[in-house]
């Protein structure tokens, strides 16, 4: 007979609890999950489609054209004949974080990029914030490119039928516009093609890639023509903080191989393809950037650039005298432009895509067209959020809102492969960094040290989207992350 009188305390369990606050912000997603749910979306899959030719090409598609079609009439007036210098240190810095993320791409082929990868290593607050910074480095990417494409299309619209769009039609509020349309076109025209499927969407790049270098061969061409050596007599008039600080604003140029990366659930041998594709297409437009920008300084005193957003169809019409080569050069830009618009519209669509199907933004951005196998809402939406911002924002406050998003996010992928080495050392890798922690560690300092030569305003715009993005995270992705609870 039990003692009434005894404690009772023994005879229960007591109820399981939940992981703390703590716990849960660093919950990681283990790279097996990650790896399992590929293309997995609502109501259908991502189709693997890509190979080793298509991912390249979508990593030039990206990179290649916006930094030396648009970013450089700003960035000469930052470093002086230097800007050559801010190429190779903006270059530098891309190649320390594209080798970090060559070897997690290769071992976590997933649509996620570098969100996926902090979200594997360094838990969900982490990789919350990492995806946030991709938003912010895409979208505001697409829309700084789509304004600079309007400057080309004018360009080459007086050069044929001498008749331009008006400024306030064809330039943002601040730039002397009321509302950007031609901005707003390119993207919906962006929107179009990727609404089809990733297949046709990589056969339109490939083909724009390939105009896009064959512009920028035929602009050294004749632009060595015009070349005068006293354009480089005063080399670095600005000095290195000029040097630093156009090349902050070049680095939003080298987003290329991230775009590739958000393609690993797209790709027919991610592993494989995806490490190669990156480093490849890194080192191609690194040289062309360098080489064009060395031609156009040479051909042009820096201190004309005045800003120029079509600076190499108007360099190309002062060295020939005649209209038509830059017409012709206006005619591939507006075509290469549109490519970078393309490939990095499509990278903000699959990283919402997996952050979607992580419960941290809304469902309706993993959804899925059956025939299609493309995100058709997601694409949607981001388009147009993207179209309305390049139509109503000026481009250098978008170039540097990029770059910033742009280095934070690399930093933390420089951290997340050491991370990845310590935790899981055995897990088979396709590519490696070589001399790690050494070459991840200078990846990092690089992208802090350019992040540091940004403007006061840069930070605080970037401070504010950082505070939003926390609000929305506990608001809203903390509470509905499949990984708030041991159950998800």
């Amino acid at each position: 007979m039990l003692d009434q009188g005894a404690p009772t305390h023994h005879r229960t369990q007591e109820a399981p609890t939940s992981p703390g606050l703590g716990a849960r912000l660093m919950r990681r997603k283990p790279v097996e999950r990650l790896v399992a749910e590929g293309g997995q979306g609502e109501g259908g899959a991502l189709r693997r489609s890509l190979g080793l030719w298509q991912l390249t090409m979508i990593s030039i598609g990206a990179t290649l054209g916006t930094g030396i079609f648009v970013v450089l009439g700003e960035a000469v007036p930052k470093a002086g004949p230097a800007v050559t210098l801010s190429f190779v240190i903006a270059g530098l810095t891309a190649l320390f974080s594209a080798l970090s993320y060559a070897e997690l791409a290769g071992a976590i082929p997933v649509a996620g990029s570098s969100y996926s990868y902090a979200y594997a290593t360094m838990g969900e607050l982490i990789a919350w914030i990492c995806g946030w910074c991709l938003v912010l480095e895409y979208g505001v990417s697409v829309a700084a490119v789509a304004v600079g494409w309007g400057e080309y299309l004018n360009e080459l619209l007086d050069g044929t039928i001498g008749v331009t769009i008006p400024d306030a039609l064809s330039a943002p509020p601040g730039d002397g516009g009321v509302f950007n349309l031609t901005a707003l076109i390119v993207v919906l025209l962006a929107m179009a093609f990727l609404l089809g499927g990733a297949r046709e969407s990589a056969r339109a790049n490939t083909v724009m890639v390939v105009v896009k270098i064959a512009a920028l061969v035929l602009f050294c061409a004749i632009g060595i023509q015009g070349f005068r050596s006293g354009n480089y007599e005063h080399f670095m008039p600005l000095g290195m903080a000029g040097v630093s600080a156009a090349g902050a604003t070049l680095f939003f140029s080298y987003i290329g191989f991230d775009a590739a990366s958000t393609a690993g659930e797209e790709a027919k041998n991610a592993q494989r393809d995806l490490p190669r594709a990156i480093m490849l297409s890194l080192v191609i437009v690194t040289a062309l950037y360098v080489l064009v920008a060395a031609v156009a300084v040479g051909a042009k005193p820096w201190q004309h650039f005045n800003d120029s957003e079509a600076a190499l169809a108007q360099i190309m019409r002062e060295v020939t005298g005649q209209s038509f080569w830059g017409t012709l050069l206006a005619f591939c830009a507006v075509i290469a432009i549109a490519s970078v618009v393309l490939t990095v519209l499509y990278g903000q669509t699959r990283i919402l895509f997996a952050m979607s199907r992580d419960g941290l933004v809304p469902k309706v951005f993993a959804r899925v067209h059956p025939k299609t196998g493309a995100p058709r809402a997601n694409t949607v939406i981001v388009s147009l959020f993207c179209g309305v911002l390049a139509a109503a924002i000026p481009l250098g406050r978008l170039a540097d809102a990029t770059s910033i998003g742009t280095l934070f996010a690399f930093a933390l992928v420089n951290i997340a492969v050491v991370v990845l080495r310590r935790t899981r050392p055995d897990m088979p890798r396709t590519f490696r960094v070589p001399l790690s922690p050494v070459f991840p560690a200078l990846g990092f300092g690089f992208c802090v040290w350019m992040m540091g030569s940004l403007s006061t305003v840069t930070w605080v715009v970037f401070g504010v989207w950082m505070a939003a993005g926390l609000v929305f995270y506990f608001g809203y992705g903390h509470r509905r992350s499949r990984f708030a609870t041991p159950e998800g």
